[in-house]
């Protein structure tokens, strides 16, 4: 679908798009509080809190609901900052326009559910407010351009996403691991989209949030959306993940943003660089090629003594030496099991389709 989209936020020169507020608005006294600090930062662009927040199990607090909506306006008529909240259904997109919001987003929650977007899509046709759309829970890419498309469809040309990470079962120091490649996929088929990343979400702690800021800031991220609470570990809702507006005001201005482009000379040395690389990927292509070949071998040897494709305790322990290698050569275990499965797979696939033709 071709698109025209327009920018959410207009970039500030020097710095990137930053939004900031606490996860819930919980009284007004609050959110104050926390806007009027975070205004004298003089650098954020929007100031952020939840209002009605999807838990995962009945009974943790669910936002304030719409009594809250008006406190977020006395915060722009107060502090000049725009404001954002959450919307999962028509009602709360009605409440927002009412109560003049400035921008909404789509949580998590949300973008995984067509039938709700869908909703909201409609509710927001014949508007013209930004939308914000988070990336699913799962990493289902098809699930974030429906809903961008959705938007899209419903009239609204002013569409940016928020990169929150995804679920993920097993070990992590992640709260929702950041799948880079998966936010970076997005923004190569919408080049137009400015993206942020919720360091608060992929991280689920404080002393992450700065070193996942960055990051973003490194693969061209167009800016940060953190949650800030004056109380942090008072927070009624995700304390370990919110900071201070002091701490926050650190978090900044220890960031760093690089140039979306290379000069002339520089270039030439990116050139020479990738070519490098070009010749490696060449030959790494070629290698492996080679070892399909050798794994058909196995899989004809194996038909013909008629023994099971899969042979567990061989991949338990090809997993486990070459992990150790990758390692010696500075490759994480994350990317070396991520490699060696798609590895394996293909193997299986072409020893599958030996055996069954032998049937």
């Amino acid at each position: 679908m071709d698109m025209k989209i327009d920018k959410v936020i207009p970039p500030t020169p020097g710095r990137g798009i930053v939004i900031a507020g606490p996860c819930s608005a919980e009284t007004e006294g609050q959110v104050m509080q926390c806007a009027k600090d975070l205004a004298k930062l003089n650098q954020v662009d929007l100031f952020r809190s939840g209002i009605w927040k999807p838990r995962t199990r009945p009974g943790s607090f669910e936002g304030v609901g719409k009594e809250g909506l008006s406190w977020l306006k006395r915060v722009k008529e107060e502090t000049g900052l725009k404001t954002t909240t959450e919307v999962a259904n028509a009602s709360h997109v009605y409440d927002c326009l009412k109560a003049g919001i400035d921008v909404v987003w789509l949580g998590a929650r949300t973008t995984v559910n067509p039938f709700s977007v869908q909703e909201v899509a409609d509710a927001l046709n014949g508007t013209d407010i930004p939308v914000l759309i988070k990336n699913p829970i799962n990493p289902d890419l098809g699930l974030w351009i429906g809903a961008v498309e959705r938007i899209y469809k419903a009239g609204i040309t002013r569409i940016g996403l928020i990169h929150r990470g995804f679920s993920y079962h097993g070990e992590t120091i992640y709260r929702n691991v950041p799948r880079w490649q998966m936010a970076i996929e997005m923004k190569r088929r919408f080049p137009d989209l400015q993206m942020v990343v919720d360091n608060s979400h992929i991280c689920g702690r404080r002393d992450l949030l700065a070193e996942v800021a960055q990051e973003a800031l490194n693969l061209n991220y167009d800016g940060v959306m953190t949650e800030v609470h004056p109380r942090p570990d008072e927070a009624w809702s995700d304390a370990a993940q919110q900071i201070t507006p002091a701490a926050f005001g650190e978090l900044l201005d220890g960031l760093r943003l690089r140039k979306p482009t290379a000069d002339e000379v520089e270039m030439e040395r990116l050139t020479e660089l990738r070519r490098q690389i070009d010749e490696i990927d060449s030959d790494l292509i070629g290698m492996l090629g080679r070892r399909m070949k050798l794994a058909d071998k196995i899989g004809e040897f194996k038909a013909e003594r008629n023994i099971a494709v899969l042979q567990e305790s061989r991949w338990e322990e090809v997993l486990k030496e070459s992990s150790k290698r990758g390692k010696v050569h500075g490759l994480s275990e994350e990317f070396m099991i991520s490699y060696l499965r798609a590895i394996h797979q293909e193997s299986i696939d072409h020893q599958d389709a030996i055996v069954n033709k032998v049937k």
